[in-house]
């Protein structure tokens, strides 16, 4: 079985693509994970099968080799950003999603050019928060 990397996976859109050690990237859905898990990390090892879709090649049977490593708690402490350089970032993201509630109130949804720029943020500060 072919081994490689997750090059990327967006778990809300359900597919990503992995390397290949040796060939080109294959793209995988969620339905190849293994059972019980919905994304994947960028960098972590994996074992997969390899059909020939519509599009190129798909991963199938996907099996995590290495689980990403939790970092020692300083050394995570160590790339977190400082406090005071969070408080702006913070603020002005609440101004986002204000503007975002302001839409949802007058019953339609937000404009998807101003949607999809506040969830990548929100996606951001979720990682800083849990870092």
């Amino acid at each position: 079985m072919p081994t490689g990397k997750v090059k990327w996976f967006d778990a809300e859109k359900g597919f990503g693509f992995l390397s290949q050690e040796d060939g080109p990237d294959v793209y995988v859905r969620a339905e190849a994970l293994p059972e019980g898990i919905t994304s994947l990390k960028a960098g972590t090892r994996v074992e997969f099968g390899i059909a020939q879709g519509r599009r190129g090649d798909q991963a199938l049977q996907v099996r995590i080799l290495d689980r990403q490593q939790s970092v020692a708690r300083g050394q995570r402490e160590a790339k977190r950003k400082k406090p005071e350089e969070m408080v702006p970032i913070v603020e002005d993201l609440i101004r986002l999603l204000d503007g975002v509630g302001e839409a949802y109130r007058h019953g339609r949804h937000p404009d998807p050019r101003t949607a999809r720029p506040v969830a990548k943020l929100l996606r951001g500060l979720a990682d800083e928060l849990e870092a």
